[in-house]
């Protein structure tokens, strides 16, 4: 257990540094193309992971997963047969996807709002078959269990573009053509990742073999994920050329409508994802662990990381919850200029529990071989999504998105975990968790308001994020510790244990250079 901390640690610190360099890199773009370029750069990501989902979404995990079972089932001779399947699988859908567009692409010019969206994507485009082949790559440093291998090659490719970015960004004459340079900047990343990627594949003695006889199980087990991914990449970009048109309908200019979409769904729902961004590396190492339980019958073990799981992702999201509901204002003006995108952080908080629950129910009922009833799950939440972004922009504007949202992340929350719950012999416990860490996140909203409207005025707004910031946290954590929401003395035990280890390890090493 000591060693799975060990690498959820390793791959946090990787994870997390990646993500705030990204988001470094997005507030560098704010400020430099605007909302108007981050929405035309946002439309086209959209686009370009609508097909990138297609090609091969579901085959890193699932290649991962037979992985695993293979070895589990002492069948070693099919790992190798099965990535080169992933490969070959994602290669070739990448191509034909590709080929297809550029063809036809006089045709599919109705998938973009305003015509420069097309330029921007077809930068991308050609990046479609370099990732591919990194994601397979990825799926098998996953079932490896070599996460550093992938962590470090994640924060090199953030790197590569947010380097790239800066240099083509920074001589950009308008916002149009800064959301050109960004693009060129991603499609140099995915070279970058798929070369490196390849090498330390072949550097570990990594073999492609004849695929031929796996390519019927991976296409039966890919293809629900993939076919729910895609269904969401497929939502993600209709959201994206259909709210752009409603919100015109209902009397706002194109520009506007571009503005509106960039501030939220490129500025404000990034910095949603914050905590499940923290969870993820979490999850991570926790999926191979729960299929190993799951194929093994180790009930126990399924029943404790199941338990586990959902209450860090639950304590994580609720110690976010209170700051941006609270300074939600404060961080869109601090991070983005942008006074829209804070508001609507203020409005969307509470999202970030269902963001996070959302994902991590997913990821555990694929890793259990439930890909056919996520999808089903994704599907009916999706609906509510299309009829939210078609009807209530006319009455509520962008936030008719917030509301989309809300039916995406809760429907399937609330689905996945009556499924995991069916799914365990014995009946994962977290409930009375969940309910208590929720509400005692109530009193340290309503602490936090009170505090801002004392001293915001005279503190500004960086200073009314740290001092009220800092108080919710505080305060939750005191309510958490008093209602042993946290365990205060395990917490204690650990704290120290982790400060012995390290002062045990620097005294270690000086007294070998001692020695030396």
């Amino acid at each position: 257990m000591r060693g799975f901390f060990k690498t959820v640690a390793v791959v946090t610190v990787f994870s997390v540094s990646e993500k705030f360099l990204g988001f470094l890199y997005r507030i560098f773009m704010s400020r430099t193309i605007g909302a108007e370029g981050i929405g035309l750069y946002q439309v086209a990501l959209s686009v370009f992971s609508l097909f990138y989902t297609a090609s091969c979404s579901g085959t890193p995990v699932t290649v991962s997963r037979l992985m695993t079972k293979y070895r589990a089932e002492g069948q070693k001779s099919r790992v190798d047969k099965v990535i080169t399947a992933g490969i070959a699988v994602s290669v070739g859908l990448a191509a034909v996807i590709s080929v297809a567009f550029l063809l036809f692409r006089n045709r599919l010019g109705f998938l973009f709002t305003d015509e420069r969206v097309m330029n921007v994507f077809l930068i991308v485009l050609p990046g479609l078959i370099f990732t591919s082949v990194y994601s397979v790559l990825r799926g098998v440093f996953w079932g490896n269990k070599d996460f550093l291998t992938y962590s470090i090659i994640e924060l090199l490719e953030e790197i590569c573009m947010i380097i790239t970015g800066i240099v083509l960004i920074s001589f950009s004459a308008d916002s149009y053509q800064g959301a050109e340079r960004a693009a060129v900047a991603v499609l140099v990343s995915y070279v970058f990742s798929f070369s490196m990627s390849s090498a330390v594949f072949f550097i570990k003695k990594g073999k492609l073999k004849n695929p031929f006889s796996e390519f019927s199980p991976l296409i039966r087990s890919a293809a629900p994920v993939t076919a729910m991914r895609t269904a969401n990449s497929v939502g993600v970009a209709l959201v994206s050329v259909i709210l752009p048109l409603r919100l015109v309908a209902a009397g706002y200019t194109s520009s506007e409508a571009m503005s509106f979409f960039g501030a939220a769904a490129g500025q404000a729902i990034p910095l949603l994802f914050i905590p499940t961004t923290l969870i993820g590396s979490f999850t991570l190492v926790l999926i191979p662990e729960l299929s190993e339980n799951y194929y093994g019958d180790n009930h126990f073990y399924l029943k404790r990381d199941i338990e586990k799981a959902l209450k860090i992702t639950v304590t994580v999201a609720c110690f976010f919850i209170p700051v941006f509901f609270v300074c939600g204002e404060e961080i869109g003006i601090i991070v983005f200029d942008s006074p829209e995108c804070g508001r609507y952080l203020t409005a969307s908080a509470y999202l970030m529990l269902f963001m996070s629950l959302s994902n991590i129910t997913t990821s555990m009922l694929n890793s259990m071989g439930m890909e056919n009833r996520t999808l089903v799950f994704f599907v009916i939440s999706a609906a509510f999504m299309f009829l939210s972004v078609w009807f209530l922009p006319l009455y509520i504007g962008i936030y008719a998105l917030l509301v989309g949202f809300s039916f995406v992340y809760g429907i399937t929350t609330l689905l996945n975990l009556i499924l995991i719950n069916k799914s365990c012999r014995q009946k994962p416990r977290y409930l009375s968790f969940a309910v208590s860490a929720v509400l005692f996140t109530l009193p340290s909203v309503l602490l936090g308001f009170l505090l801002k409207n004392l001293i915001g005025a005279a503190l500004g707004c960086f200073l009314t994020l740290l001092v009220c910031g800092s108080v919710c946290v505080a305060f939750l954590f005191g309510l958490f510790l008093l209602f042993g929401i946290v365990d205060g003395q395990k917490l204690k035990e650990k704290c120290f244990g982790a400060v012995k280890s390290f002062l045990n390890k620097r005294r270690s090493g000086k007294r070998k250079v001692s020695v030396g």
